[in-house]
């Protein structure tokens, strides 16, 4: 009997991409949004723009962090974009992401961010196809 097949970096990677441009008209709607609550024209360098900007950006943490912990912890196991590629994050040992794990592995992804993008490289290299954000968590991205 044959073991998953796991999804490599390039696969995963164009799945990210897939979600990015989702969560940037995300963004660009909840800045659009921010301006006209706030009645603000926000000039670039002005206090209100500081407000704007740094607001948007703690939005889109959480908008992201729901994101990704939700869908990954799902029953589907997948973003939007690993969907449309026919790829499902499980954990380590073949089962269901909870909620938790799947905020830890997004938590895990900041790490994988620091030195130069390597922790996400890694999953072209490593046995499992696993990123370092995948061996903190202890999950795995499978073919389905």
């Amino acid at each position: 009997m044959q073991g998953p097949t796991y999804g490599g970096f390039w696969i995963r990677f164009v799945a990210y991409v897939i979600d990015a441009v989702i969560l940037s008209i995300v963004g660009w709607i909840v800045r659009l949004l921010l301006r006209l609550i706030m009645g603000v024209q926000a000039a670039v360098g002005t206090p209100q723009f500081d407000t704007v900007m740094i607001t948007s950006g703690l939005v889109g943490l959480i908008v992201s962090w729901l994101y990704f912990a939700l869908q990954e912890s799902s029953e589907s196991g997948a973003t939007v974009g690993k969907r449309v590629l026919g790829l499902r994050v499980l954990r380590g040992d073949g089962t269901q992401l909870t909620f938790a794990r799947a905020t830890g592995r997004f938590l895990g992804k900041f790490v994988s961010s620091f030195i130069l993008m390597i922790g996400y490289i890694m999953a072209g290299f490593t046995e499992r196809k696993r990123a370092l954000h995948d061996m903190i968590a202890d999950t795995v991205v499978i073919k389905t």
